[in-house]
């Protein structure tokens, strides 16, 4: 049932005699929409959470950073495996074992940014005219420590995207027939050892594993452009404020 790379199928075919090309394709609606959605939600979740608690400071802050203490105790995959074993495998399951946790990351993240920014003039001025906490807090502090948050999700879509092939290729993401990119390396890792025939029909997880590798340094280089533009842009703000 495997046959090679060729004109015909350009990424060959699998134990079931099926396009990998396609699936490869079809298979980056999976990885790529999860990443996307965990990191999507994840953000909003600890810009809110991080927010509040370097804003307010004193016990509240020592108490919402205690739970992100308790978090960061456990790897997060293994909390994602967690989640996976009691809820069961599917979209949305995986969607909600990396969101559950993956916001304390973020969180702390805007929480210093907020310590520092909280102090600014502007902030004191906001107060003394009378804005409200929740005004000062999303009009005035958070649009400034937003930017380490925008660059730190740009690479956390990676990060989930090999989570969620970590837990294809052990068995517990996606159904065995999808084709995401895991799962197709957990249907195929057999193979790697020993193919039918004594042939190791290589393609088989050269181009799911190929997809993936090539998608997280993609989106690594994104986040490091973005982190480039973002210190650029600082810079500037900074020169600018001399010079006045």
């Amino acid at each position: 049932p495997y046959d090679p790379p060729s004109p015909a199928p350009p990424f060959g075919t699998d134990g079931s005699a099926r396009d990998l090309f396609s699936r490869v394709l079809y298979g980056g609606r999976f990885s790529l929409s999860i990443g996307f959605i965990v990191v999507v939600v994840t953000a909003s979740i600890g810009l809110v959470y991080g927010a509040i608690s370097g804003y307010y400071g004193g016990w509240v802050d020592e108490v919402m950073m205690r739970a992100v203490d308790l978090i960061f105790a456990f790897p997060a995959l293994v909390l994602a495996l967690i989640i996976i074993a009691v809820l069961g495998k599917g979209y949305w399951e995986l969607v909600l074992a990396f969101t559950l946790f993956g916001w304390a990351g973020y969180a702390r993240l805007i929480r210093g940014e907020i310590l520092k920014i909280k102090e600014n003039e502007y902030v004191t001025a906001a107060k003394a005219l009378g804005a409200r906490d929740r005004g000062v807090i999303f009009r005035h502090v958070v649009p400034n420590a937003v930017a380490p948050l925008v660059v730190q999700a740009s690479l956390s879509i990676g990060t989930v995207v090999i989570g969620v092939a970590a837990l294809g290729f052990l068995g517990l993401g996606m159904p065995p027939s999808s084709a995401e990119w895991g799962t197709m390396l957990d249907a195929t890792r057999e193979t790697i050892v020993q193919g039918p025939g004594g042939t190791i029909p290589w393609w088989a997880t050269v181009f799911p594993g190929g997809a993936i590798f090539l998608f997280v340094m993609s989106m690594n280089l994104i986040g490091d452009g973005i982190n480039d533009a973002l210190d650029a842009q600082e810079g500037e703000d900074v020169a600018r404020g001399g010079e006045v």
